[in-house]
């Protein structure tokens, strides 16, 4: 019978810059995942830090390329859409690369702050905040801009810069507006919620920004939920955003740059293709096209690449617990984590990862389905992004340890897992493990954080109060002085 190696090699292009195997066990870009095991044990979480730089001098190597190849005059700005992952350890290592960030809500600008302090950005950082923005939001943008930071508040609705006219002390503020595109055909709605639609944007223009001594327009914003893709769709929207701001280029001598968002896809299945190169020629061809045409200088472009940045730098590594023959061909492996709590996307929206399995490559193998640990009847994964099944090496379950990866796993999922908090079935957060490389290129490894344990489940869920139930106080403290205020004979009534 044919190995299970036999079977990724005959169905892949394997092996690959990223995976190899060696003794019988995978590695992941060159790291031994069995000796991440061995140290760690699973469930665990992983990120391989090095692959975050390589994305990203990778998508400024694109965009050189692309300008230069058509004598584009205008600069390329790449920023880190913090929303992806808003851990310590990724911006830090994005941030050693010099770039700029985005921001989507107030508890972003603390962090913006931290950052600051500890000296991984300056005043000079481009500090973009998207998102629809509650006082809170607004308050902190305020702050920053009166304190010289270079921030652009990215206009999500008519009324946010109201919220920037008192409040902003400095003398120039530099805005953005993000243009509502419409959603693609299948979509349940027409148009998106976000950003300000195109009728009313050249208004707004008009009525408060162009006479104003303070602010400036600067930046158009322009996202699509399906991202950067190669469809009749993406372009379409990307040509009708162009045009509007060749429109209000000519009425605003100040407008000068263009953000096209996030949207650069990771690879999810070894038969992924996608042409990087091509796919930002032609968006430096469009943009630079219809600008020649409409006779206006073409924009500085910004990007907000979040998943791009930090989504292959992720894995998540499980052991087979157990075996379970449901029914004649139902096999299950059980593994020792949970797909709900712990990969959300492939629960709530069906997202597939690359799967293998880390050792026993030379053992046959089976069509098997994995089973999470809730009890709840769609923790499960059962089929590959090329394939409507799973295989996955045959076990001695008594004598030999079988263990799994998910990879690219890097982006949103601890946030959408609620990272830390109270999950399903109280299943624990997995230990996270940082794995990066010295100068000298040798790999080092740090448990970021150990598995989640009962006491703070138990803190979360309120059995171990250690604050003073202060609503309370307050609500007796008012009826006191209701009860003061009220007049000797209102008092003398309530007793009699």
């Amino acid at each position: 019978m044919k190995s299970y190696n036999d079977l990724i090699e005959q169905t892949f292009e394997f092996p690959t810059l990223e995976f190899k195997v060696e003794n019988n066990n995978l590695l992941f870009n060159n790291v031994p995942l069995m000796d991440i095991i061995k140290q760690y044990g699973t469930p665990l979480k992983l990120t391989y830090l090095p692959k975050i730089t390589e994305h990203i001098e990778h998508a400024r190597l694109l965009f050189k390329n692309a300008m230069k190849r058509y004598n584009y005059k205008g600069t390329y700005t790449y920023c880190y859409c913090t929303k992806s992952s808003h851990f310590r350890f990724v911006l830090e290592e994005a941030l050693k690369n010099k770039i700029h960030l985005e921001t989507s809500s107030a508890f972003d600008i603390p962090i913006i702050r931290e950052l600051y302090k500890t000296g991984k950005i300056d005043k000079n950082t481009f500090i973009i905040c998207n998102g629809y923005k509650r006082p809170l939001y607004t308050q902190y943008i305020s702050e920053l801009l009166n304190e010289g930071y270079n921030v652009v508040p990215v206009l999500d609705n008519l009324k946010e810069i109201e919220a920037y006219e008192d409040s902003v002390t400095a003398e120039t503020v530099n805005l953005g507006i993000r243009i509502a595109t419409d959603e693609e055909p299948n979509f349940a709605f027409y148009t998106s919620r976000l950003g300000i639609r195109y009728s009313d944007i050249n208004e707004l223009y008009r009525s408060k920004i162009q006479n104003s001594d303070k602010f400036k327009l600067k930046m158009l914003h322009f996202f699509i939920n399906t991202g950067i893709k190669d469809s009749a769709y993406y372009w379409s929207e990307l040509s009708r955003f162009m045009y509007k701001y060749c429109e209000l280029r000519k009425i605003c001598p100040d407008l000068d740059s263009i953000d096209i968002g996030g949207g650069m896809p990771i690879q999810t299945s070894f038969q992924f293709t996608y042409d990087y190169q091509a796919m930002v020629d032609q968006i430096v061809e469009s943009i630079q096209w219809i600008c020649n045409k409409s006779n206006v200088p073409v924009p500085h472009i910004f990007t907000e690449f979040g998943s791009y940045t930090v989504g292959e730098s992720g894995a998540v590594i499980y052991k087979v617990i157990d075996q379970k023959l449901q029914n004649d061909k139902e096999l299950w492996y059980m593994i020792d984590g949970s797909f709900i709590t712990q990969l959300p996307d492939s629960w709530g929206l069906g997202q597939k990862y690359i799967m293998l399995s880390v050792n026993n490559w030379d053992n046959p193998y089976q069509k098997v389905n994995l089973g999470g640990l809730t009890c709840d009847s769609h923790d499960f994964y059962n089929t590959e992004a090329h394939s409507a099944d799973l295989y996955l090496p045959i076990f001695e379950r008594d004598t030999e340890d079988q263990y799994i990866g998910f990879f690219h796993t890097g982006a949103y999922q601890e946030s959408l897992g609620g990272y830390g908090g109270i999950q399903h079935c109280l299943i624990p957060a997995p230990q996270h493990v940082i794995v990066d490389r010295d100068s000298e290129g040798k790999l080092t490894t740090r448990l970021f954080a150990p598995e989640q344990d009962s006491e703070v489940m138990l803190k979360i869920l309120g059995y171990q109060q250690t604050a003073t139930p202060v609503t309370l106080e307050i609500e007796a403290a008012k009826a006191a002085e209701e009860e003061e205020e009220q007049p000797v004979e209102e008092l003398e009534k309530q007793e009699n």
